[in-house]
């Protein structure tokens, strides 16, 4: 079992944004140079959003300015709109992860727009990086389980998102459960059902542990023969637009599951331990991840 499943680490993006405490540029910085100092070699920096709207996420250029280029890292910047995107493409980022909500409830209420209109945001921004060059363009498709407006999200929506993705050449397609309402039986029928649209295009999971269900999930994900995992260090994360919305699984939760079992990560666990009650310190909270708490094992 020495298969290697590669986590992206997303705590400077997903798990700051939720936060009340707002972190400064160079605090962001030094967060994410732990982070790669504990093996995170993929990571999302930055989220180019309307820092009215998340103000957690304000900075997303300095951020990105002050970390040098390095062949063996990718930064990721999120993106929501062409805006974003060009933002993205002017600051360097390594990718871009384009997010489409599974449902107009959500759509609206976190980017101003319905499922259609992210849909078409997409495509214009693959158009244009196909015309003018750019980082690589991931889509996470958000509330891919269930929404918190709209309820119940079908395997049919996603798996027609999935399609249309896929036909404009995306490099990654990643499924999120946002709000933290997914099973493991569920995320294995749709991890099946999204690879037979996908074709070779690999497939991403992202699950948030709102309901202790997040590291079962992730089993189930592998278990259904996904390589590639979000995870956020001290298990921060939600969704300011999402109610009730909690963290991320842990990136030192789903490290310790795995090498346990066999797996390879690339990570230090005791550097994200570290890690993880440094930037807790920072904003004022103890780790939600229970590794963080317990420590490791053996010791």
């Amino acid at each position: 079992m020495s298969r290697f499943i590669e986590i992206v680490e997303v705590g400077p993006r997903d798990g700051l944004q939720n936060e009340r405490a707002l972190l400064e540029v160079d605090q962001k910085v030094e967060f994410i140079r732990r982070l790669e100092a504990a093996g995170a070699r993929r990571m999302e920096t930055v989220s180019f959003v309307n820092a009215k709207r998340v103000p957690q996420m304000a900075g997303a250029e300095e951020v990105s300015a002050a970390l040098p280029k390095d062949a063996a890292k990718s930064r990721i910047g999120l993106v929501l709109n062409m805006r974003g995107w060009d933002r993205a493409v002017a600051a360097g980022c390594d990718e871009a992860n384009v997010v489409v909500c599974a449902t107009d409830g959500f759509g609206i209420r976190n980017q101003g727009a319905s499922v259609a209109e992210q849909a078409k945001a997409l495509a214009d921004i693959a158009e244009k990086r196909a015309a003018e060059g750019g980082p690589p363009i991931s889509v996470t498709f958000s509330v891919a389980f269930g929404c918190p407006f709209d309820g119940e999200v079908s395997e049919g929506q996603v798996v027609a998102l999935a399609r249309d993705a896929a036909a404009l050449g995306v490099a990654e397609i990643a499924l999120a459960d946002t709000i933290g309402v997914a099973d493991p039986w569920t995320v294995r029928r749709r991890v099946e059902a999204v690879r037979k649209v996908a074709g070779d295009i690999p497939l991403r999971l992202h699950f948030h542990d709102t309901r202790n269900t997040g590291l079962a999930n992730a089993f189930a994900g592998i278990e259904a023969g996904v390589t590639i995992l979000d995870a956020s260090c001290g298990g921060l994360g939600g969704c300011p637009f999402a109610p009730e919305a909690t963290g991320n699984i842990g990136t030192e939760d789903l490290v310790y599951m795995l090498e346990r079992g066999g797996y390879e990560t690339g990570y230090d666990l005791a550097a994200l331990i570290e890690t993880a009650r440094w930037v807790s310190g920072l904003l004022g909270k103890p780790p939600a991840a229970s590794v963080s708490r317990a420590g490791g094992f053996p010791k």
